[in-house]
């Protein structure tokens, strides 16, 4: 799965269900959940801040994401955020910079790196001058 930073994340073809295949790597960053189309995942918190009988549970929309928050006593809160600022489909990636050409992928440096780094220009590497060999005949 393409979704966990740690590539943790496998699966099962058989049964059509993905699975952690390495718990012991987790960093908790929750990636995997909050993209759960189903909310098939639940988390697994740490004792400090996930009292034994609790459960979190998110719900992922288009504009916002909903924390349910399931205590041990019963009762439920949920936590409403917004995920996006801008509609979908309406974000314009690096306006102030020119269309990327093929010709751009040949380059040493990264799309805008210089404009990024507040420079006219970037350095780059000169090749080495060709050295002529002997042939041997």
């Amino acid at each position: 799965m393409y979704i966990c930073p740690m590539n943790l994340m496998q699966l099962n073809h058989e049964i059509g269900k993905s699975y952690n295949h390495e718990p012991d790597l987790c960093w908790e960053c929750y990636s995997c959940v909050k993209t759960c189309p189903q909310s098939a995942i639940e988390m697994r918190g740490g004792a400090d801040y996930f009292p034994m009988g609790g459960r979190l549970t998110p719900l992922r929309g288009t504009t916002a994401i909903t924390w349910t928050v399931r205590y041990r006593n019963g009762n439920i809160k949920r936590f409403k955020f917004p995920i996006r600022s801008t509609s979908w489909g309406k974000i314009e990636p690096h306006p102030e910079q020119h269309r990327p050409r093929a010709n751009d992928l040949k380059a040493p440096t990264l799309f805008g790196e210089d404009n990024y780094l507040g420079v006219e220009r970037l350095p780059t590497p000169t090749p080495p001058p060709n050295k002529q060999t002997k042939r041997r005949t």
